[in-house]
């Protein structure tokens, strides 16, 4: 396991790049599809890493509390040929036993995480209503996965999003494990 922090790539104001990828319901989804809401929060993840699995719950609770409002979308970017256990049809199962309602996105190409600039699982990204970046970091204050959170980072700058204040401190890394790339 190499263990990486998030680094820089979109900046403060930086528009979404857009995305066309298969889902756990074996839907295309794009990002277009999420227009209608007031914001998007993009996590690159994978079913294996000790840091994801760490904040299952968090994620949830983000989904559970900002869903109708802000999009959460999970993508997978892991190469599954080295790590079966990010294929795709253990992403379904991951999904199913862990109760994610969120979109849980498959990125084969690793073509997206390279243009997100994400080097870790998970890696946030949050995006306003006009795809715009405003805060790309740690969903909370927990960074090892058995620390338990004081402070939840995510939660505290979705709803800034929602009320429209500015979210002062817009990239706080995250830490995980880094993303499995494929070999050229």
């Amino acid at each position: 396991m190499v263990l990486l922090e998030s680094q820089i790539k979109l900046k403060k104001g930086d528009i979404a790049p857009n995305f066309e990828l298969l889902g756990i319901d074996d839907k295309k989804h794009s990002l277009e599809d999420y227009s209608q809401y007031k914001g998007i929060l993009v996590i690159f993840m994978c079913n294996h890493c000790p840091y994801v699995k760490a904040k299952v719950d968090a994620l949830n609770e983000l989904q559970e509390k900002f869903g109708d409002k802000i999009a959460v979308i999970g993508i997978n970017s892991n190469d599954s040929t080295d790590y079966p256990e990010d294929s795709f049809e253990v992403m379904k199962q991951t999904a199913k036993e862990k109760g994610f309602e969120f979109d849980y996105l498959v990125d084969e190409t690793q073509e997206i995480a390279r243009k997100y600039g994400a080097m870790c699982t998970p890696d946030p990204f949050l995006f306003n209503s006009q795809k715009q970046l405003v805060f790309h970091g740690k969903i909370d204050n927990a960074m090892k996965p058995d620390d338990e959170a004081t402070e939840k980072t995510m939660i505290i700058n979705m709803q800034k999003l929602l009320d429209g204040e500015n979210i002062q401190n817009d990239f706080e890394p995250s830490i995980g494990c880094s993303i499995k790339w494929k070999e050229n």
